[in-house]
């Protein structure tokens, strides 16, 4: 069997191509047109944020090459990888989350937006043809020591730091389990969405203790808001304007459907939280940010130093006048 993966270099690509043990594994770049005949497709880059970024390139335009190279191979059955973030995070939503649920991606983050198009792309494939198979993915955050991507690691590293509410219970998924899950996809041909997390959730305040966080200091909302947006603009925190709502509102998922089709998850949430969070908020930024954040620790360096010789300056001219 000859099988199409995208995103095969990314931490959760790595893990599902050795998986693949049966099948001849064509590894397929989005810019790709044309690879010969194939069987099946594993499309994980229409999830895979970091990779898109670095490319300048979006979940949409990707997808649409990827699936017209799947007609023109003759693939049949395609494993989407998309994220339970398209249910959105909705202070109504039920908890858990299922499959039937409708889709909400926040609208301050451009990718979920674009991941429940992709979705509706893959959903019309399909359906143009008889006998074509998709199945979706969405899986909660997920992490590992190695391959967790910068949002999953900024929402995890922003959640649990709530200053004005309690924090909502949080969901992760060990990059383990999510590889075992797109192989279970693709070896049984399964049809339909199913969500991908593991066994329950933590509740928030359970986030903030693994977390090592400092005691709530509660705030007013209007000023919580206002104390996140200076921590990020000056780098001293890690979640941006526009995954603020997935920390706040609740967006947990059931994979009653996928556990029926026979997956179980061998990671518990605490787990996979605890072993992709070990590194620190400040090693995650890019280098623009970085170089953003050192020149304004150099700039208030050079105002402290300022500062301080005209204080020098004044005590000197004082004394002068006193003597």
């Amino acid at each position: 069997m000859v099988t199409l993966l995208t995103g095969a270099r990314s931490g959760l690509g790595r893990r599902v191509a050795a998986s693949l043990h049966d099948d001849t594994v064509v590894e397929l770049e989005p810019s790709e047109t044309g690879t010969g005949a194939a069987d099946r497709l594993v499309h994980l880059a229409a999830g895979d944020h970091d990779a898109l970024a670095s490319r300048r390139m979006n979940a949409v335009d990707i997808t649409q090459r990827v699936l017209d190279t799947a007609t023109t191979s003759g693939v049949d059955h395609v494993v989407l990888l998309s994220s339970a973030m398209v249910y959105g995070a909705w202070p109504n939503n039920p908890v858990p989350l299922t499959e039937d649920a409708p889709l909400r991606p926040d609208p301050g983050f451009a990718f979920v937006e674009q991941v429940a198009q992709v979705e509706q792309m893959a959903d019309a494939w399909r359906t143009s043809v008889p006998g074509r198979r998709v199945a979706v993915l969405r899986p909660a955050l997920a992490l590992a020591a190695d391959g967790t991507s910068s949002v999953v690691r900024a929402l995890a590293a922003g959640l649990g730091t709530r200053i004005d509410e309690d924090d909502p219970p949080a969901q992760f998924l060990h990059l383990d389990d999510l590889a075992s899950a797109v192989v279970l996809a693709h070896e049984q041909r399964l049809d339909g969405v199913f969500n991908v997390a593991a066994d329950g959730w933590i509740p928030g305040e359970t986030v903030r203790a693994l977390a090592g966080r400092p005691p709530r200091l509660r705030l007013p909302s209007w000023l919580a808001e206002h104390v996140a947006d200076m921590r990020w603009r000056f780098q001293r925190g890690p979640i941006p304007p526009g995954l603020r709502p997935y920390a706040r509102h609740p967006w947990l998922v059931a994979s009653d459907r996928l556990r029926a089709a026979g997956w179980v998850p061998t990671t518990t949430n605490e787990q996979a939280y605890v072993e992709g969070t070990e590194a620190k908020w400040w090693t995650m930024l890019t280098p623009k940010r970085k170089q953003e954040l050192s020149l304004a620790t150099m700039s208030l360096a050079s105002l402290g130093a300022l500062v301080t010789l005209v204080l020098v300056i004044r005590r000197a001219r004082s004394r002068l006048r006193s003597s």
